[in-house]
């Protein structure tokens, strides 16, 4: 590269540069530990459903449509902090929003009428749907790409530890405190943007192929629209394979098989083990094997499932039926980090994989509420059977017909 050229682009690397040695780690595990206590805080209202349906007279249903609504809202974090990521940077977006969500979760635990807690719940959904996309481009940026998939399975069970984090602080604070305490150590965060202040070094490959004005990442979005397309209705069939799955879960042990706080605490976190366990072995194995095979290995294992975990008698039966769904379902989603960020292009890493994720978020984000509906009439367990086999096909469809390119090198 000549002078002339760098003057040209003064975001160009000089060839004669010596690379700072920058490590993955410290941005993986702030990717990681932002997805938990988001999960964290989104899974409480899921536990707390029915007692939070009590103290503001409302029905499950009502309830339900709070989480419908944060779901609704996170395409909009993902816009606004997907946009800042491609133009000014993953680590200032995913700073703002760890502080901008955490100060929203103590606030819900302050909520004193059902209008204020649907509000708090849907700006919850925008810091939610920010976070994803800015901490996966970052954090898989950096990682060696011969790992992408192992990291993409770490990454994306932050979920699923969220869930496991929020299962056991509703053992053993819900029943002598009530639900509002909970929300209150959603001031975490805050902390962990410390952390990425302080440890986190910003990507290379963003500092390579910045945009120089708003306008040329317009026109850089709009160039891989098809793309974008592909991507929000393939999430949004993830999405439904997973909410579905997940967010009605605990209500349905209480309401159809009488569940204790206890039992049902237990049941939740034995079905996150299974999920951190099977995202990261799916991840794994999505490096040898492909993203998409492994997948749909994962969503086929998650049909046969399906009558030991909805139908099963014994409770020793039920836990093993939640932790062999939740092993298939985010087996397959933790294949999900590494093929969104491999299927977008550089100069929009920060924006396309989180909004289209989000969108397809919000496309199916009616899920928690249909359930609810439906079994009033037929049962939890029927709902949730037929809802968990047609999504997973749906998703299994949406993962055959879509592209792939794995172990893609980010930045040349």
């Amino acid at each position: 590269m000549t002078v002339e050229a760098n003057a040209a682009n003064p975001n160009a690397m000089p060839v004669n540069a010596v690379p700072v040695k920058d490590s993955h780690g410290p941005a993986v595990f702030a990717g990681f530990l932002g997805w938990t206590l988001d999960a964290f805080d989104f899974f409480l209202v899921v536990l707390c459903l029915t007692a939070i349906a009590q103290e503001f007279h409302r029905s499950d249903k009502e309830i339900a449509f709070s989480i419908t609504l944060t779901l609704a809202f996170r395409p909009v974090g993902a816009f606004i902090f997907g946009l800042m990521a491609d133009r000014d940077g993953r680590r200032l977006p995913l700073m703002l929003d760890l502080v901008f969500y955490s100060v929203v979760e103590v606030a819900t635990g302050f909520a004193h009428s059902f209008m204020v807690f649907l509000v708090l719940r849907a700006l919850f959904g925008i810091g939610m749907g920010g976070e994803w996309g800015v901490g996966a481009s970052l954090a898989l940026e950096k990682a060696p790409v011969r790992w992408r998939g192992l990291l993409s399975g770490f990454l994306q069970q932050g979920y699923a530890m969220g869930f496991l984090l929020a299962s056991l602080a509703y053992n053993f604070i819900f029943p002598y405190y009530g639900w509002r305490p909970l929300f209150f150590i959603g001031g975490l965060p805050a902390l962990l943007a410390l952390f990425v202040r302080s440890r986190v070094k910003e990507s290379e490959v963003w500092q390579r192929k910045r945009h120089a004005t708003w306008g040329d990442l317009r026109r850089a979005i709009l160039s891989n629209g098809k793309l974008l397309l592909y991507l929000m209705a393939f999430m949004m069939a993830m999405n439904l394979a997973a909410h579905g799955t997940q967010d009605m879960y605990p209500t349905f042990l209480l309401r159809q098989r009488g569940f204790t706080v206890s039992q049902r605490s237990f049941a939740t976190a034995i079905s996150m083990v299974g999920a951190i366990l099977g995202g990261s072995l799916f991840g794994l194995l999505s490096d040898r094997f492909g993203r998409r095979r492994s997948m749909i290995l994962a969503l086929a294992g998650a049909i046969l499932a399906i009558p030991l975990w909805a139908f099963s008698g014994p409770i020793v039966l039920v836990v093993l039926g939640a932790f062999i769904m939740q092993f298939m379902v985010q087996g397959s989603w933790g294949v999900v980090p590494a093929h969104l960020t491999e299927l977008s292009p550089d100069s929009v890493r920060g924006f396309l994989p989180g909004f289209g994720y989000q969108m397809g978020v919000l496309l199916s984000s009616p899920v928690n509420y249909a359930e609810a509906a439906v079994a009033k009439h037929i049962g939890y367990a029927a709902t949730m059977s037929m809802m968990a086999a047609a999504f997973s096909v749906m998703s299994i469809v949406a993962t055959a017909l879509g592209p792939e390119r794995r172990a893609q090198r980010f930045g040349e």
